[in-house]
């Protein structure tokens, strides 16, 4: 009789799955919709006292109870993961500075890493260890006046200064990237800016041991990476493929590896610990034979892991993969039957434990969703097509393994980049094998520095190949088609998608007509919304002004078109950090002009709309009936008194932008409101969005 193979669901593989799941939602739900920690901490007891009293049962009794034992396990871990959230807010921390903060007091704080070089300061974390009178917790940035006391400042310097600490906050952009929730979750809640005389370097560091140690190492493979490979653009790429280091990055090449497909190799994360751990199995094989010596092989993987963590500079992308693999190497060998999702499963759970902001991060979201997907869906692929040629048998693996990687990251990179590389396939292709050898060819060539005639000559190698894998994506990008940008979904889309590539993956894979009707439910409604809103974007019609830090922008939006108005070209960052994302947000392309929109002069009308943009001084005359303006725009450093602009205009609202003169605006506010005129700031508020439906 031949063997029956019986489909065993994925939350039963993987056990850690029904603790992950609850601990999950605690975290999701205590950010959302925080909840008084008295009640977290009485659910929890409960939940634990029903657990326990659960075993005094007899045992028909219990099999009876058995879902009700399951549902105070999942309160259990839910009150958890919301108690972790609560743990983790150093804002609710009582020796937080924010909690000491009343004013321009003296603080001394400790640099936590070196330097790092900005067009015009420097920037760098730093512990804020001591307000006046109180030993408080928490970090801030850091942004350092260039001056030649630079060199005194690395990691461990302890400075006093007495600057007020400027909370961190967003630019209110229209679909502009979450700085504050961002720094947030790294215990970053306030930023400074010091000028050379703002502040004191004390004699002592506070340095300690691990950290310094990753610094060290840092450098050094820095140091060995600068001497043998010459070239800017492969020094750039040898250096963020190692260790994440891209401060000397190429911009325009960051880009093509965006637009093909391959900034994760880039990004370095799980990719890097994969390669590195698929080598160690294969070259560590002959050990798996004896009994005895079952022990060396997870031991020499998992110290490898970790130390290749150290030499890439302990990055929380780094750890958090050398975790999961570590989870998974341990898994596999000592049990056989130990399945690699249970792994997964609980190196999510340890890491959230830890850090459950994590949640939140791109990078830790791509790593499982990757593993995740060449894990369930990369052998069903594979097994389309029989190939009996050894080499192209092994294309084909590759191929496969790329193929399955994508299906569970697309909807996250949809979300996040808004952009699909329409030759991921070949881009990968030759680059995921390729950065595969560079990065053990660097990490061999860290090891015979010590040799500079055969460094240099394997450096040279290394440059070869760094500058034929750049050359081929930069081709790759410029292909017809490469790209298919703008593409904006919501999380509830997102949620659809991979509803749809459940159910119907358990169809193809267990052929349920169930899972396919379900599945096809979940696109319908996936294409429902996007129909909704698409349909919403025919009829939008928006005045966008920007905050721009010293610049002039406002947009003018009408349907899928829009018109910018700038006083000066704007910097290629300053479109793409806020005035992109905006565009993408409102599936606008820029347009030369739009209906119902007319421009003499600075003065516009749109829509009915009737508005005026000031920069310069000008004397307007007093007419016999005020003009009515509906929005009034103001920039830069005018000699400007909203007492005489009254007399000729009737003004229903005023803007100050990112450009305006910040010692002017105070007098500009107060004239606003004693005329009970309504007003925006820009760099308070965020951007000023005027609907005109």
């Amino acid at each position: 009789m031949q063997g029956i193979v019986v489909f065993v669901p994925i939350w039963k593989r993987a056990l850690f799955s029904r603790l992950l799941l609850p601990l999950i939602i605690g975290i999701i739900v205590e950010w959302y919709i925080p909840i008084a920690p008295m009640l977290l901490w009485g659910g929890l007891i409960i939940s634990l006292l029903a657990i326990v009293s659960f075993f005094f049962f007899p045992f028909f009794e219990r099999y009876k109870l058995s879902v009700v034992n399951g549902f105070s396990i999942s309160l259990l871990f839910i009150a958890i993961g919301a108690l972790l959230v609560h743990q983790n807010d150093i804002t609710k921390n009582t020796n937080w500075f924010g909690q000491k903060q009343s004013g321009s007091e003296m603080v001394r704080v400790t640099l936590l890493e070196p330097l790092i070089e900005k067009p015009n300061s420097y920037k760098a974390e730093a512990s804020v260890d001591y307000f006046f009178q109180n030993i408080t917790t928490g970090k801030i940035i850091i942004y350092f006046e260039k001056d030649v006391r630079q060199n005194q400042l690395n990691y461990g310097s302890q400075i006093i200064f007495k600057q007020s600490l400027h909370p961190i906050k967003n630019s209110g952009n229209p679909g502009g990237f979450d700085y504050r929730r961002y720094t947030f979750f790294q215990q970053i809640t306030h930023q400074v800016y010091l000028k050379k005389n703002d502040y004191e370097i004390l004699p002592l560091k506070n340095k300690k041991i691990i950290p310094q140690l990753i610094i060290s190492v840092r450098e050094k493979v820095l140091s060995v990476l600068q001497k043998y490979i010459k070239e800017n653009k492969e020094l750039g790429l040898a250096e963020a493929l190692l260790i994440g280091y891209k401060d000397d990055l190429d911009k325009t090449l960051v880009q093509s590896y965006t637009n093909t497909g391959v900034v994760h190799i880039i990004a370095i994360s799980g990719l890097h610990i994969g390669i590195i751990y698929w080598l160690l199995v294969q070259l560590l094989q002959p050990l798996q034979t004896k009994k005895k010596h079952k022990w060396i092989k997870p031991l020499i993987i998992i110290c490898s892991l970790w130390l290749f963590s150290l030499v890439a500079g302990g990055q929380p992308s780094v750890l958090r993969s050398a975790v999961m693999f570590t989870c998974i190497a341990l898994g596999k060998s000592f049990s056989r039957r130990t399945s690699i999702l249970n792994s997964m499963a609980l190196s999510a759970f340890l890491l959230l434990c830890y850090n459950p902001y994590w949640l939140w991060d791109v990078g830790f979201q791509l790593s499982y969703a990757a593993v995740l997907s060449i894990v369930i869906f990369m052998r069903p692929i594979y097994e389309w097509i029989t190939i009996q040629n050894k080499l192209l048998d092994f294309i084909w693996k590759l191929n496969a393994v790329t193929l399955s990687a994508q299906i569970l990251t697309f909807p996250i990179c949809i979300y996040y980049f808004h952009q699909f590389p329409n030759y991921l396939l070949v881009s990968n292709f030759v680059a995921v094998p390729l950065s595969s050898i560079i990065l053990v060819g660097e990490i061999f060539l860290c090891t015979i520095f010590y040799f500079p005639v055969l460094a240099t000559v394997f450096g040279n190698g290394l440059s070869w190949l760094i500058y034929i894998m750049n050359s081929f994506i930069e081709n790759v990008e410029v292909l017809p088609f490469s790209v298919w940008n703008n593409l904006t979904i919501g999380i509830v889309q997102v949620i659809l998608l991979y509803g749809a590539i459940a159910t119907i993956s358990y169809w193809l894979m267990e052929k349920s007509k169930l899972g396919l009707q379900i599945g096809f439910a979940f696109l319908l409604i996936f294409f429902v919304l996007r129909t909704i809103s698409l349909i919403n974007i025919q009829d939008q019609k928006k005045i966008i002004v920007y905050n721009v830090p010293k610049e002039q922008v406002v947009d003018f939006i009408y349907r899928q078109r829009v018109v910018l108005f700038s006083n000066s070209k704007l910097k290629q960052s300053s479109y793409y950090f806020n005035i992109k994302p905006s565009r993408i947000f409102h599936r606008a392309e820029t347009a030369k002009q739009l209906p119902t929109y007319f421009e003499s002069e600075k003065c516009f009308q749109f829509n009915s709309k009737r508005i005026i943009i000031i920069d310069t001084t000008i004397k307007f005359i007093i007419p016999k009936e005020k003009i009515l303006i509906d929005l009034l725009i103001i920039s830069k450093n005018p000699k400007l008194y909203f007492s005489q602009l009254n007399k000729t205009f009737s003004i229903k609202q005023v803007v100050f932008d990112g450009s305006t003169s910040k010692t002017k605006l105070k007098y500009w506010k107060k004239d606003c409101d004693s005329l009970h005129i309504p007003y925006h700031d820009v760099t308070e508020s965020g951007a000023f969005v005027m609907h005109l439906n």
